[in-house]
């Protein structure tokens, strides 16, 4: 999973210092050179950052080195129409209007939900996503599935971005606690790893390959990004009882020094 991309024309950084473009560009390295190659890429919102044609091309450029498949959903800085142009080939569960979409890999369902309003920065899912996503829960229960949407459903105590979190989050917890085979909960839009559990089930936040929206806790400084070390979240899932187990690992992007092994041509540790 990746998100929170925002890119923006070719040579415009994002809020005049960051540039997205380049931090895309690391990321797509990142995603390339890892092994094993993941089944699966979920971009979980923000693709663009003021969104037009223009910047969705750009996109597409900058995502071509990419030999992973993949799919995105919408954020608050996304257009639903525009993006349906830019990838008319997902597989949307809808002719219209929100961009949900369902995408099997192996034994698991990826269930992609899109929370965007359009000119808001919050997020709701609208009754069709809802009603969509409580069916295709229900059509089979023995397979696994993962949730994928770009606002959290729970406050991070980042007070600037918990005023515009998922505002019916209430309405998803019916429906995550209505089907088991909900295994976890994966979201965007904060720009740093969180963890924690709702409606039952561990719901995370991916971190972004970009900027990173400042840790502040206690309301000490107006809304502010830092640049920290980006990232992205491999979702693991290893098949058992009771739909088997997911594991989320932060993958750090960029060029360290290792592998290096920890025993000696004799078998003893180093």
């Amino acid at each position: 999973q990746i998100s929170d991309l925002h890119i923006k024309p070719p040579g415009a950084l994002a809020y005049g210092r960051v540039d997205t473009a380049k931090a895309l560009e690391r990321c797509v390295a990142a995603l390339g050179a890892f092994e094993p190659a993941p089944d699966f890429v979920v971009i979980s919102g923000d693709l663009v950052d003021t969104p037009s044609v223009e910047e969705y091309d750009y996109l597409k450029q900058l995502l071509a080195p990419l030999r992973l498949p993949f799919a995105g959903i919408p954020g608050n800085h996304d257009s639903r129409e525009w993006m349906r142009e830019a990838f008319p080939s997902a597989p949307y569960v809808h002719a219209t209007g929100p961009l949900d979409q369902k995408i099997e890999v192996n034994g698991l369902d990826l269930l992609l939900l899109d929370s965007s309003v359009a000119g808001k920065p919050h997020g709701m899912l609208e009754a069709s996503t809802l009603q969509w996503l409580d069916a295709a829960l229900a059509a089979a229960v023995d397979r696994p599935a993962l949730l994928f949407l770009h606002h959290p459903p729970f406050k991070g105590g980042i007070w600037h971005m918990d005023r515009q979190d998922l505002f019916n989050a209430d309405e998803l917890a019916a429906i995550v606690k209505r089907h088991p085979r909900a295994r976890l909960i994966a979201c965007g839009h904060v720009h740093r790893a969180m963890l924690t559990t709702f409606a039952g089930i561990a719901v995370t936040i991916c971190p972004a390959p970009n900027h990173a929206v400042d840790l502040d806790l206690g309301q000490l400084r107006e809304p502010s990004f830092k640049v920290e070390p980006p990232a992205f979240h491999l979702h693991s899932w290893f098949p058992g009882q009771d739909f088997g187990q997911v594991v989320t690992h932060q993958v750090p992007i960029g060029q360290f020094d290792g592998p290096h092994p920890f025993f000696g041509p004799d078998g003893k540790l180093l």
